[in-house]
């Protein structure tokens, strides 16, 4: 049975508690049976996830592991300063406009 207080991305179990109320974080987890660098977003019960990497060049948008940049709101690439907004993962300013962050299915239960 599962349980309330537990979230699946990709078939990994990660505890709400140990995620930021609001705000971003970063996770280690098996993805398509590959260890990959995971962004989460957790506003109240909500979670999103998509895979860590920039689309403009496949860095890791982190500046440091689990640290983020935000500016007014949107998720700014460490490495080439691309925003994205963070209700869909789209890129709207910088050099990757346009193209959006892999997003992953997170289920709760």
């Amino acid at each position: 049975m599962a349980r309330p207080d537990v979230e699946s991305v990709s078939g990994s179990l990660i505890h709400l508690a140990e995620l930021p109320v609001e705000g971003l974080s970063e996770v280690e987890l098996p993805v398509a049976g590959e260890l990959q660098s995971v962004l989460l977003r957790r506003v109240g019960a909500r979670v999103q996830a998509w895979l860590n990497i920039c689309p403009h060049a496949g860095r890791r948008m982190d500046y440091a592991p689990g640290k983020f940049l935000l500016d007014q709101g949107r998720l700014v690439c460490a490495a080439h300063g691309a925003s994205f907004e963070l209700e869909q993962g789209v890129c709207v300013a910088g050099p990757c406009r346009g193209a959006s962050l892999v997003p992953l299915v997170v289920v709760i239960g």
